[in-house]
């Protein structure tokens, strides 16, 4: 582990962390590879990469050794956007929904074709 006086971490976390990160994408390629369909294969996928994208925050950007208000400055932007996208994902498929619900406009009623009386 790294020290206070900013002396770089093992190569041996660095292997590591390569190693993890060929086993989670490997994993990503399974999703796919295996035919899984629908909204589990999205979490799936979703959930590797964000476990990607932790790893290489963590460790080969150096944010697990920095200091606690330098994390929050990075992390929590991000994460208050995926909330707020999430709670406008859920009420814009509300807004859909009850206006489907309400708002299906009847189907025309269908006329006989015009008589060719003169």
């Amino acid at each position: 582990m790294a020290n206070e006086q900013g002396q770089q971490p093992s190569i041996g976390i660095y292997i590591k962390v390569w190693g993890l990160l060929f086993v989670l994408a490997g994993a990503s390629y399974s999703v796919g590879y295996f035919g899984v369909q629908g909204p589990l294969r999205w979490a799936l996928i979703i959930v590797l990469a964000l476990m990607q994208a932790g790893l290489i925050i963590a460790v080969l950007m150096h944010l697990v050794w920095e200091r606690l208000a330098l994390v929050y400055l990075i992390l929590v932007p991000p994460v208050l956007l995926v909330s707020f996208l999430a709670i406008s994902a859920i009420d814009g498929r509300y807004t859909f929904g009850t206006r489907q619900a309400n708002y299906i406009a009847a189907p025309l009623p269908t006329t006989a074709a015009p008589s060719e009386h003169h």
